[in-house]
This record gives C-alpha cells, structure tokens and sequence, in this order.
C-alpha cells in the first residue's frame, strides 16, 4: 500500500496558536483531589501538590488549563474557593454528586498552574449565577488599583493581579443535565450581558462562548446561530465539545472518528461565518475546542459509584493502544482547522479521562494517549502546510471514504515535523512526502507506536506503549519515504538547511 503526502511552505493553513494544546482540570472525581494535590504523598512538595504529577504535566507542554470545570461550574461559588482555607465550607456539588472540601480553590490553583508553567482559562458559572458573580471575578482576579474585590485579593496574600486572560461564558447551557440549563435565547441574552460587563472590568480579556455540548445535541446548530447573535460583536470564540468512543468494538469505524470531528468543525465555523454576514461584521470569530478525548471505559464503573463522597473514582478511562492511534487523528485534525481552532482543551488532564493516571500509594504514570499528545504539542508548532494527499481508501457504516493516512506537517524555522496515522491494520504504508520548494538537511528522528494488541494498556508498574525509534526511512532532496508499520502512530522530524 503506498500513499503521498505533498507540502509546501507556499499553501500554509496557519500559525499555530499554542493554545491547541491546552487541557482541563475540573474538581470533578480524584483531579484535583489524589490528582493533582496530595499533601500526604510521598513526592508532595511544601504547598500539597505532587511533584510526580507536576513533572508529567509539564513534560506536556501545556499552555492553558480550563478551570474549575465542566459541569461543576454551574454551582461553583468563587467567593468558598479563597481566603482562609479553614474558614471555606465543604458544598455538595450537584453536578456530579460529591462532596466539594474547597481545600484546593482559585488561589491554590493558580500557584500550581505556575509550577507547571500554564495559564488558566477561567470558567464563570452562569447557571445558578450571572453578571455580578462574574464581574467580580474578573475584578478580584485581574484589576490592578484600589477597589473592593481587587483589595480582598490582596488580603488573601495575592499582591498582584492573577492576569487571566482566558475566560469561558459557562459550560454546556444547552445540556439538560446542566444545573441552570437554558434555552438558547435565555442563554444568549445572559451571555451577551456577562460578556459586556466583564469587559468593562477589563477590555484585555479573551470571552468563550457556549457551543451545543456536542453535535448530536438535538438543538445543534440552531443553538450556535441564536447564541451568536445575541454575542457575536461581544466575545471571541465559540466553544465545541466532542467526545469519541468504540463502545461496538469496531476498530475502522472508530478509527475514522477524526471524520466525524473535522465535519464537525467546518459547519461550526460555516455558523460563525453566517452571523458574521448577517451581521456585516469585519470580525472573524474563532474556536475553542476546549473539550474533547476519548471517553467511555469507565461508563460502567462510575454507576457503581456511591453518591456524596470526596473525590471518588468517576471518569477513570484506562486507555488502550486504539485510543492512542484515535487521539493521534484527532490531534492532526485539530491542526488542519488551526486557521479557526485557536483554543482546544484535552477533557482532563489527571485521573479523569485523562493522560496522566495517579496511584495514592504509588506513583503517577503515563496511559497510552499521554504520548501522542506530548509529541504533538512538542514539535507541532510553527506553520501548518496544507496536506495534498493521496491514499486508498476504505468504507464505514458511517463514512463512504476513509484514507489509510491521517497526517499533516508542521514547518518551524528549523525543522519539518510530519505526523501520521496508519489506519490499516494488515498492510505496511510506504509513505512518500515530496517538498519541492524545502530543504532537508538530515532526518532527526522517526519515531512510531506500533505493534501492539489493540486492547493492549500501560500500568503503573509498566509503561509498554511508547514511542520508539524506527529506520524505515530514506531521504532524498525533495522527498521522504517511510515504511509505516500496520496501525501505527508516526513522528518524522527532519532538520532544515540554513
């Protein structure tokens, strides 16, 4: 089987905002809590948090975490989360029936973000809450002189303003599961409102606003075009959420999932682009991903879970070698799209449904997806080249052509990195990149994970699925060409002539 991949530093889709590779923390099952911050672990450092979760995290790279949710958000009162922790009362969080302690809040978060060198991307609650809880926040978090919220900041020992930039309009106000759900015009007025008075506090910030929590919401589509027009002119991205799973256990058809998110894409960005012609707007308005994994290993368990506990086990994937070759497409379709999609957030980050796994006795340690995104978020910055390919193809019940590759590359001022998927599972790929108008001086890495049974998962004692190195690989002037083992994920990183 051969397919082609043609590149060109004249067809670039954009910079990458590096943004794409954010992520999510949410008090929300053992994230926060035997997550990231443990103060009885043996790796915890002087403030609780754990130093092991704390050197994978920033082994990922990531430049944004969403924070504090997700669906908690909808009952989050900032006010319990800071000052004197022992003064800080312990709630029940509705959204996912658990006890909330307030151990860990705004304050002790942000010190952590700093330890792993991430921004936070601020959620307001507007489902049992509006405009005045928002605009103070964004008061006690970001103003400068001397004013009510801003001087309570000070006395909870924060001199200086936090400077969030990155603030999202709630979360999923479409869902009936949403404590506070709303229509969409009861959620576009609200929003448009929130929106203009947070801006007043400070005009420097970034607003997000609430997309259909997924595609396959019945109000898809008619939610984004009625919420853009109340918000358009106000906020400056719109949110898309999806999550994938193979829950019937067919490997083609999940593994042409990217399809699905890509398709997914282009409509939303059609809605963002209709409002703006509706509106004779000279603003482009963009995305933020700022929910989507692989999410459905733990469905069964968490039934099984018993209400109004602290951090239970809820949402804990374990993720298998299929999921690492689905996250890969996903990850190389977000940078297709990196033109729109300025802002994607990896649902989460630590424990639930998520890359890093934590042992409360033990250690922390990497599933299966924790290395494609690293890779990605690694290397995959710079320009993306718009992908000429040509590949065979092949038919699902839910797609008619499906290419054996998924791949795109990335051009930065020294290097060619080209990710791809090989969604065969029988046949070698010789996989043949030609660059007319690059020069390649020498290959630096070709790397795969391949060769693994699919229901095959990393442990904490044995971190199987990897990474490693490959030499199926030749260079020429103007091409590459790669022998991409069976279900495969691949990274080529060939260094630049100066």
């Amino acid at each position: 089987m051969e397919s082609k991949l043609k590149v060109s530093k004249q067809l670039i889709v954009s910079e990458v905002d590096c943004r794409l590779y954010g992520s999510f923390i949410e008090h929300l099952g053992r994230a926060v809590y035997t997550g990231i911050y443990q103060p009885n672990h043996v790796s915890s450092d002087e403030d609780g948090f754990r130093q092991d979760v704390i050197d994978l995290v920033k082994e990922l790279d990531v430049p944004i975490i969403r924070y504090p949710g997700g669906n908690f958000v909808s009952g989050f009162q900032w006010e319990e989360s800071v000052g004197d922790r022992d003064l800080r009362p312990k709630r029940l969080d509705l959204a996912w029936r658990s006890i909330e302690t307030n151990e860990v809040g705004l304050q002790e978060f942000y010190k952590w973000t700093k330890k792993v060198n991430t921004e936070i991307n601020m959620a307001v609650n507007l489902g049992t809450r509006g405009i005045n809880a928002a605009r103070n926040l964004v008061e006690y978090c970001n103003f400068e002189g001397d004013s009510y919220w801003a001087n309570l900041r000070r006395a909870h020992g924060q001199a200086e303003p936090y400077q969030i930039k990155t603030w999202c309009l709630g979360n999923e106000m479409d869902g009936p599961w949403q404590i506070g759900a709303k229509t969409s015009e009861e959620y576009g007025r609200l929003a448009a409102e929130t929106a203009k008075a947070m801006k007043l506090v400070d005009d420097s910030i970034e607003l997000v606003v609430c997309g259909s929590s997924n595609s396959q919401m019945p109000t898809f589509g008619e939610w984004e075009l009625d919420v853009l027009d109340h918000t358009y002119e106000y906020v400056d991205y719109l949110s898309l959420h999806q999550y994938y799973g193979n829950a019937s256990n067919d490997l083609a058809e999940y593994l042409a999932c990217s399809l699905d998110m890509d398709q997914f894409i282009t409509g939303v960005v059609a809605m963002c682009d209709a409002i703006k012609a509706k509106k004779h707007s000279n603003k482009q308005l963009n995305l933020s991903f700022d929910e989507w994994n692989i999410w459905y290993h733990s469905n069964e368990a968490d039934q099984a879970e018993k209400p109004w506990q602290v951090a239970p086990k809820l949402l804990e994937d374990h993720y298998n070698f299929e999921d690492a070759l689905v996250l890969g497409c996903l990850l190389i379709t977000l940078l297709k799209h990196a033109d729109r999609v300025k802002i994607a957030c990896l649902a989460q980050l630590v424990n639930v449904i998520a890359p890093i796994m934590t042992d409360e006795n033990g250690n922390a340690w990497q599933q299966t997806i924790y290395f494609p995104f690293a890779q990605v978020s690694k290397y995959g910055r710079g320009q993306v080249l718009k992908p000429v390919v040509e590949s065979d193809t092949y038919q699902t019940k839910s797609f008619d052509e499906v290419p054996y590759i998924e791949t795109i590359a990335v051009l930065n001022e020294d290097e060619l990195v080209v990710f791809a998927v090989n969604r065969s599972a029988e046949e070698v790929m010789n996989f043949v990149v030609s660059y007319d108008d690059i020069s390649i001086s020498e290959l630096i890495e070709f790397s795969e994970i391949s060769g693994f049974d699919i229901k095959a998962v990393n442990t904490s004692d044995k971190i199987l699925i990897k990474p490693h190195a490959s030499t199926q690989i030749t260079l020429s002037s103007d091409t590459l060409q790669a022998n991409l083992a069976p279900l495969s994920w691949n990274m080529i990183r060939c260094r630049l002539k100066k």
